[in-house]
C-alpha cells in the first residue's frame, strides 16, 4: 500500500502522559509511511519538538473563553480549504469542537476514553475507539454513524535498562515499576500499599502529577519511603520498565493501558488490575497476573508470585510479547487508520 499521496491534519489538545506518547509515536509512524501531516496542539508541551519535526504546527490552548479561539477556527478552516487534506483527525472530545462541516474530507475523532455524551461530534463522520467498549458506549448513547475499534501499537525498541544506581536503588532487590500521571484513576496509592506489604521490595514510580505530595506522605506513613523512588517523566518509559523485575498497572480506570503494552515490549512480567483495557486484552495466568481494583493485598500476592517463581514469570512475559506482536503491531494499526483516511470504512 502506497501512502505518499495522503494528507492528514491532527487536532490534539492533550497534556502529558501515555496518550500523548502514543500520539507522537503514531504521527512518527505515519511519517515513515510517507503520509504528509499538519498539527494543531497546545503550546509548551514536552513533545512539541518531536511533532514539529513532522510538519507545520499551530499552537493554541483552544479555550472556550479565549480571544484566540475564533482565530484558531479561521486558521483550521484555511488549512483545510487550501491544503485539501484527505482526513482531519481530532483526538478526544475537546478537539472535535474544532471540526467544521468540510465536504470531501474524512473527519474522524479518535477516542481514548469512554464518552459521557456525544455533544461535540456532530461534524464527525466516524468515531474510533481504542477498545471495543468505547464503540459500544457510543452506540448506546445514540451514535448512528460508523464507530470503529482500532487499538494502539507499541513501537518495538530494544530496551536499555536504566542502571539502578541512577535512582539510588541496590542491585539484587526485587524492583517493581509502575507509573503514569499522578491522579486518582491511576491508583498509585494502591501500588505503594501493595509494595509496602512485600518486605525488601522496591518501587519506581515513573511519571508526575498533582498527587505527588499525598503519595510521598502515604509512603512515609507506611514506612516504605526508603524503598520508593520518584523517577519523573521520561521520554521512553520502556527503558526504566526494563530495569524492573515486575511491572504493575494499578489503575482504577484505564481504557487501554499503553504503559502495560510497553512493559510487554520490554519483556518484563506484569501484574494488572482488572480495569477496562487490560480486562479486554490480557489473559490472567497466561500473559501475566491480574488482581481486583484497589485490592493491595491481592496485588502484593501476585507480585510475590512473580518473584518466587521466576520460571512462570518468564513464561508470562514471553506469552505477553507474542500477543503484543500479534494484535498490537505498528503495521497493522497504521494500515487500519490509512484505510479510514482513504474513506474505506
Amino acid at each position: 500500500m502506497t501512502d505518499t499521496a495522503l494528507r492528514v491534519i491532527h487536532f490534539h489538545f492533550g497534556k502529558e502522559g501515555g496518550a500523548e506518547r502514543f500520539f507522537v509515536k503514531f504521527a512518527q509512524a505515519l511519517e515513515r509511511r510517507g503520509v504528509e501531516q499538519r498539527f494543531v496542539i497546545r503550546p509548551n508541551r514536552s513533545w512539541d519538538g518531536q511533532i514539529a519535526a513532522l510538519g507545520p504546527v499551530i499552537r493554541n490552548n483552544f479555550r472556550v473563553t479565549s480571544l484566540l479561539t475564533p482565530l484558531l477556527h479561521w486558521q483550521a478552516d484555511r488549512w483545510v480549504k487550501t491544503w485539501k487534506p484527505h482526513a482531519v483527525m481530532s483526538w478526544m472530545p475537546r478537539a472535535a469542537r474544532l471540526v467544521h462541516r468540510w465536504p470531501g474530507v474524512v473527519k474522524l475523532n479518535r477516542m481514548g476514553d469512554f464518552p459521557q455524551n456525544l455533544k461535540h461530534f456532530d461534524n464527525c463522520d466516524l468515531l474510533v475507539g481504542n477498545v471495543p467498549g468505547i464503540a459500544r458506549t457510543c452506540r448506546d448513547l445514540g451514535w448512528t454513524k460508523p464507530a470503529l475499534t482500532i487499538s494502539n501499537f507499541t513501537p518495538i525498541v530494544v530496551p536499555k535498562p536504566v542502571p539502578r544506581a541512577r535512582h539510588d536503588t541496590p542491585d539484587g532487590v526485587f524492583l517493581v515499576v509502575a507509573g503514569g500521571r499522578f491522579q486518582p484513576r491511576k491508583a498509585l496509592d494502591t501500588a505503594i500499599r501493595a509494595v509496602a506489604r512485600i518486605p525488601d521490595a522496591w518501587l519506581w514510580l515513573v511519571g508526575e502529577g498533582r498527587l505527588r505530595p499525598e503519595l510521598e506522605k502515604l509512603a512515609a506513613d507506611l514506612g516504605v519511603a526508603p524503598r520508593l523512588r520518584f523517577v519523573g517523566w521520561v521520554d521512553d518509559p520502556v527503558h526504566h520498565i526494563a530495569s524492573g523485575d515486575a511491572f504493575l498497572l494499578s489503575s482504577r480506570h484505564e481504557p487501554l493501558g499503553n504503559i502495560l503494552l510497553e512493559a510487554w515490549a520490554a519483556g518484563v512480567p506484569s501484574v494488572s488490575t482488572r480495569c477496562e483495557g487490560p480486562s479486554w486484552f490480557m489473559r490472567d495466568g497466561v500473559d501475566g497476573l491480574m488482581a481486583d481494583i484497589d485490592d493491595d493485598e491481592e496485588i502484593a500476592a501476585a507480585l510475590t508470585a512473580l518473584r518466587d517463581n521466576p520460571q512462570a514469570a518468564r513464561a508470562y512475559a514471553a506469552s505477553a510479547r507474542a500477543r503484543l506482536d500479534e494484535f498490537f503491531s505498528e503495521e497493522a494499526i497504521c494500515n487500519d487508520y490509512i484505510r479510514v483516511f482513504r474513506g474505506q470504512f
